[in-house]
């Protein structure tokens, strides 16, 4: 499986368990497998649900912030991943 980076965690709501990801780089789809790696943090997680500006969404643009729930906590700086299988 490869990997591209599409962003970096700009804020976690640690009492919802919702990551904000600044996408960098490119686009982030409901379903994506996506992996999130920093200095104490590393997990997979598919992509469940998106919102950008508190609405309900299927695709995240590029250049935009979007959060999504995680099952576990994420840091300010950590990076993202998007799993790409072959």
């Amino acid at each position: 499986m490869e990997e591209k980076e599409i962003g970096v965690i700009a804020h976690y709501f640690s009492n919802i368990g919702v990551a904000i990801i600044k996408l960098e780089n490119e686009s982030l789809n409901k379903g994506d497998l996506i992996h999130i790696k920093g200095n104490t943090t590393d997990f997979q997680e598919e992509v469940n649900s998106i919102q950008v500006d508190h609405k309900e969404i299927d695709v995240a643009p590029k250049k935009s912030h979007a959060g999504i729930k995680v099952k576990d906590s994420a840091r300010e700086g950590d990076k993202v991943y998007k799993i790409i299988e072959q």
